[in-house]
Parts: C-alpha cells; sequence; structure tokens
C-alpha cells in the first residue's frame, strides 16, 4: 500500500528579517518582525505570509524562497537615510558575500543556481539605526523611526501585491 504524503505549499509572501536583538538598534528587523506577526494574526492575514527572522541571511535562505510570489528583506542600516529606505532589489551575480552572511541581491543570485527557477519579486525595507553596540537597547531614535516603517509595512500588507508594492517605493 502506498502512503499519500501531504506537500503545502508556502505562503505567497515571505517576510525575511535580519538583526540582534542583544545589538542596539540592530533589533529593528526582530522587533519589526514581531510587530508584524501580531498586526497581522489581528487582522485575520496571518495565512498569506511566512515571517522569518535570523542574525543575517545565509546561503540557506536561498530555499525559503522557493514558491513565493513576494519576499519582504528588513534590517537596520547604519548610513540608511531616515527613517528608512523601500527599495526593490534584484539578484547581482557578483554581489560580495561569504558563506555566513549575504546581502539580498546576493541571496536572491542564489536560488537559480540550486533550484533553476528565477528569485520572486523582492524587496529591502531597510530601517535607520545610530547605535549598534553589545548590550545596548534600541536608541530613541530607532524607536522612531521603526514606528515610521511600521506604518510602511502595514500599508504593504494590506494590499501585498507587487504593483502596490512599487507604487510605495522610496523616491
Amino acid at each position: 500500500m502506498k502512503s499519500a504524503t501531504l506537500t503545502m505549499s508556502p505562503a505567497p509572501v515571505l517576510v525575511l528579517a535580519c538583526g540582534n536583538p542583544s545589538r542596539g538598534d540592530d533589533a529593528l528587523g526582530p522587533l519589526l518582525l514581531d510587530r508584524l506577526q501580531a498586526w497581522l494574526e489581528v487582522t485575520g492575514e496571518a495565512a498569506g505570509s511566512e515571517l522569518l527572522g535570523d542574525f543575517q541571511l545565509q546561503i540557506e535562505h536561498a530555499l525559503d524562497l522557493v514558491g513565493r510570489r513576494l519576499v519582504l528583506f528588513i534590517d537596520a542600516g547604519r548610513q540608511t537615510p531616515a527613517p528608512f529606505v523601500f527599495r526593490q532589489a534584484q539578484a547581482v551575480d557578483g554581489a560580495p558575500y561569504s558563506t555566513h552572511a549575504l546581502p539580498p541581491e546576493a541571496l536572491l543570485a542564489v536560488l537559480p543556481r540550486i533550484d533553476h527557477q528565477t528569485a520572486p519579486p523582492a524587496f529591502v525595507l531597510c530601517v535607520r539605526g545610530e547605535r549598534f553596540e553589545l548590550g545596548e537597547g534600541l536608541s530613541a531614535a530607532a524607536s522612531c523611526h521603526a514606528d515610521r516603517a511600521f506604518e510602511l509595512l502595514q500599508e504593504l500588507f494590506r494590499t501585498p501585491e507587487i504593483d502596490c508594492w512599487r507604487s510605495l517605493l522610496s523616491g
């Protein structure tokens, strides 16, 4: 007798947030991920998205891109214009990386090499951070930037469609 296996399709939208909660404003990614998860659950929209957090993007995260319609990367940035930058990311084969830390553009370039499929449309929300020292808490400025970024996240997830997201790109 053959046993049937259930294969579940991945949620159409993937959010990958990076950051270290023990390093001051580097906590912005995980903080926004938690806020987004709570908001999606309250609004009843959580089923359409998968939210993943990690300290940094790694090659293994390319497998998380398989079968997605949209991907959003969230991270803190030191030199990012305040309060944040929201941009579309494109796969870049020559983007610098190591096997332990990748920028989103390099991660997008990995997927076709391992799974022979084009990476889904991807966007980056980089939120301005001020302090990244070990043991520091979130700075007041970063907290304000997070509030503004969360407003954008709510707008994005009210209509998780590529055309809507493109219309909200930073100038």
